[in-house]
C-alpha cells in the first residue's frame, strides 16, 4: 500500500537509508572519519542583494544576540560567524523531539571587486543581521546622457 502512495518510489529504487549511508561515507572520506554528521548543525540562511550603491547581505539568526555574531570583511570576502547555544534540558521534562539546530557556524560570501570594505555597516534587529557593503565610487553605475545631433533643414 505504501508504494502506491509514493509514486516516485517506483522510479527511484534506492531507499533513503541507502542514500543516507552513501552520504555518510562520502562525508567521512572527504572531511574526516569520526565526525557525527547526524548532529543538528545550525547554518543560517542568507540573502545577498545589490543596489546601485551597495551590496546587502541579510542572515536569519533566530535566538541569537548581537554579541553572539562576528562580521569580518577582508578584500571582497565577507565572513559571518558565531555560535547558537544548545538549549539545556529542564528537570522534570521528557524530550520527545529535537528539531531546533545549534552549534558554531561560519558563512563566507565572496562579493564582486566593486565592494568597498570601508564604510561597511552591520545591524541586528529581530533576529536578522543586515550587513551593507558600499560599492566603490569608481564602480558605481554612471548615468550617461544620450545626445542626438540636430540637423537643420533650413536653407
Amino acid at each position: 500500500m505504501l508504494r502506491s502512495m509514493v509514486p516516485w518510489r517506483e522510479r527511484f529504487p534506492a531507499t533513503f537509508s541507502r542514500f543516507e549511508n552513501e552520504m555518510e561515507d562520502l562525508m567521512e572520506r572527504y572531511l574526516g572519519a569520526g565526525e557525527d554528521w547526524s548532529v543538528n548543525r545550525f547554518t543560517p540562511s542568507l540573502n545577498v542583494t545589490e543596489t546601485d550603491r551597495s551590496y546587502e547581505v541579510t542572515a536569519e539568526l533566530p535566538g541569537l544576540a548581537p554579541e553572539d555574531v562576528s562580521v569580518e570583511m577582508t578584500g571582497g570576502t565577507l565572513v559571518v560567524s558565531g555560535e547558537k547555544k544548545e538549549e539545556k534540558e529542564e528537570k522534570g521534562k521528557t524530550v520527545h523531539r529535537v528539531e531546533r539546530r545549534h552549534g558554531e557556524f561560519r558563512r563566507v560570501v565572496q562579493l564582486p571587486d566593486a565592494a568597498d570594505s570601508k564604510g561597511v555597516e552591520a545591524t541586528f534587529e529581530h533576529g536578522v543581521l543586515t550587513v551593507k557593503v558600499p560599492k566603490s565610487v569608481e564602480q558605481r553605475p554612471k548615468k550617461i546622457a544620450v545626445k542626438s545631433p540636430v540637423k537643420s533643414t533650413e536653407k
